[in-house]
């Protein structure tokens, strides 16, 4: 049987990682390197569907948890899944929903209590938005909306993404704190790899959903370069159409620590980098040899005013933009940089306009989409090296 997602390396640099792809996906290809724009609540917060081909988005990656709770995925379904309830006709991701529901614990793979499968501790009941409890089955915790009991389980994330209906989807995973010490870390990777094989058990069972949607693993490890290792091993092992580095990095190690894992991961499957993807660290994950990015930090900078400019970041509050009649970034093909000025621009900030976000975050979004094609350009054309020390130099300067 065809895999619903595939992947094809088209070009690539020697003596790198560094490569340019195409994922096929049921809904349409993504040529890589791509940023794939975070649409929490099957919306990229103030940005249309419509305006998603024109800003260069070739999908979004959207999120287990928050759909589970609201609308719930039952209404996803009846919708026809996640890209035609939001209006889009592309390619789309959902996480697994297991980096939230950790979260709840105050950081990603802190343990709250002794876990009693499907209870969660009652010490804690009261702790509004700081309640999970993990065991060896699955999570169980408390809607930060309502305080209501929940449960995922590896079956029960696959269930809802079934539901939810991505053309990829990410296996449930333990998503520990970068402070995690080493203990805890091999304790939650074996759990991380025994969920991976319950999550894909779960989506080859289901025929009719393993036609439809692809499912990658995550390989976890913290901070640990050996646990990183076993991780990426384990995982190449098993029959996923592709696979996500996820969990907390330094950034100073980051390009080293994920050249080591990529090399262990097949060379014919496609990778995904999960919650990391800033401008430099899209040149440090694609050097090392990552196909796909998502974050939400572009839309949010964006909402506060910090926008992205091939100089660095700047702050459009600031009085110094008052008067500056120049466009945010010359360069730039975006609305907010074709039709308005850095005055206006921060004249709304300052003003409290609802216009000022969506500016912020259409020219964020086109920014880095901008940069994936012109990375992509450089790799085809074999000056990737060059074009990454160029921008990075003038970047970095300011």
């Amino acid at each position: 049987m065809e895999r619903p997602v595939q992947f094809r390396a088209e070009h690539e640099i020697k003596d790198s990682l560094a490569r340019a792809g195409e994922i096929v996906t049921p809904h349409g290809s993504i040529k890589t390197p791509a940023f794939m724009a975070v649409a929490t609540k099957a919306t990229v917060k103030g940005i249309s569907p419509a305006q998603f081909a024109e800003l260069g988005m070739q999908g979004v990656i959207a999120n287990t948890y928050h759909l589970y709770l609201s609308p719930g995925e039952e209404t996803v379904e009846h919708a026809g899944g996640v890209a035609a309830f939001m209006g889009w006709n592309g390619p789309t991701m959902t996480d697994s929903g297991g980096f939230q529901v950790l979260s709840l614990g105050g950081s990603g793979g802190k343990k709250i209590g002794d876990a009693v499968p499907g209870e969660v501790d009652e010490d804690t009941a009261t702790e509004h938005g700081k309640l999970v409890a993990i065991d060896e089955d699955g999570v169980s915790f408390r809607s930060h909306i309502d305080g209501s009991s929940h449960r995922f389980t590896p079956e029960r994330s696959m269930e809802i993404q079934h539901a939810l209906g991505a053309d990829i989807m990410f296996a449930f995973d333990e998503c520990t704190a970068s402070s995690a010490d080493r203990a805890y870390q091999e304790q939650a990777l074996a759990r991380t790899h025994a969920w991976a094989k319950r999550s894909l058990a779960a989506h080859r069972t289901n025929a009719a959903k393993s036609a439809a949607q692809g499912l990658y693993g995550i390989v976890q490890g913290g901070r640990f370069e050996d646990l990183r290792v076993e991780s990426a091993r384990t995982l190449a092992g098993m029959d996923f159409d592709g696979y996500g580095i996820g969990g907390s990095f330094n950034k100073d190690d980051l390009l080293q620590v994920l050249e080591i894992v990529d090399r262990e991961l097949p060379q014919d499957k496609p990778r995904h980098l999960l919650g990391i993807g800033e401008p430099e660290d899209i040149f440090i994950g694609v050097a090392a040899g990552i196909d796909t990015f998502d974050c939400v930090l572009p839309t949010r900078n964006g909402r506060n005013g910090t926008l992205y400019t091939p100089k660095g970041k700047v702050n459009i509050t600031r009085k110094e933009y008052a008067d500056d009649f120049s466009s945010v970034d010359s360069a730039c093909d975006c609305p907010a940089c074709t039709r308005f000025t850095r005055s206006f621009i921060h004249h709304l900030f300052r003003s409290g306009e609802m216009l000022a976000g969506i500016l912020g975050t259409v020219h964020n979004i086109r920014f880095l989409t901008r940069l994936t094609e012109d990375i992509r350009r450089a790799i085809v054309e074999g000056n990737f090296a060059a074009f990454k020390n160029d921008f990075l130099s003038r970047y970095s300067n300011n």
